[in-house]
């Protein structure tokens, strides 16, 4: 049967119509594709750690285990400790030398050097004061010596200033590895720059800390 006129008229308007929708679904589902796409989180790099936060790992992480200053395989925190014979928080915890999370006993891999040399007193002649005896100046007031060990010796950096000054001249802007550190002087007080902190001793061999590093490797609270 034949169309009439007005309805091929319709026919053909819903066609256009139909036609129009269809083009401008597809702009608007193809729309966003011409974008840049955001790579996943896990493909943008490698597993990063935040050394600060090593003490909270999950107990049954395995770390480069290092005994007497050497790697004796893959082990739990707690093991690693029970292996040095000491507890878990004598570990330093951190990124070793190939980039892999490692324990090892502070400063396990550098024991303290050996304080520097005094100066011999002088013996006073006969009938006169001794050097102990005599009156000895005040301190300076801009503080005390700050001195440097390069490995093999100790170097001054300073001749007076103070503890704050001469541990930023030492160590700010440096970090250490688990195992490691490094030693300077103030005075008769031994420094001693350890993973994520530096201590001191009155004795070069009992060590407390005097203040924290942060992840910059800086000392916020001196």
């Amino acid at each position: 049967m034949a169309l009439s006129k007005d309805n091929r008229t319709v026919l053909i308007v819903g066609a256009g119509l139909a036609v129009v929708g269809a083009v401008a679904a597809a702009l608007v589902f193809s729309g966003g594709r011409g974008g840049p796409v955001e790579a996943p989180p896990a493909s943008k790099g490698g597993l990063t750690i935040d050394v600060a936060e090593a003490p909270t790992l999950e107990p049954t992480r395995e770390l480069r285990c290092f005994v007497d200053g050497q790697f004796v395989g893959l082990a739990t925190l707690a093991d690693c400790a029970r292996r040095n014979g000491v507890a878990t928080s004598a570990l330093d915890v951190g990124l070793d030398s190939t980039g892999a999370l490692a324990a090892a006993p502070t400063a396990s891999f550098a024991p303290p050097p050996e304080a520097p040399a005094v100066a011999m007193v002088e013996v006073a002649p006969a009938g006169q004061p001794s050097p102990a005896e005599a009156p000895r100046p005040a301190p300076a007031a801009s503080g005390s010596a700050c001195l440097r060990h390069t490995g093999s010796e100790w170097r001054q950096v300073s001749g007076g200033m103070s503890l704050g000054a001469c541990v930023q001249a030492l160590y700010a802007g440096t970090c250490v590895r688990p195992g490691d550190a490094l030693y300077g002087r103030w005075g008769d007080t031994t420094l001693r720059l350890v993973p994520r902190r530096v201590e001191q001793s009155t004795d070069n061999s009992r060590f407390r800390t005097l203040a924290q590093q942060d992840r910059n490797c800086q000392f916020p609270e001196l």
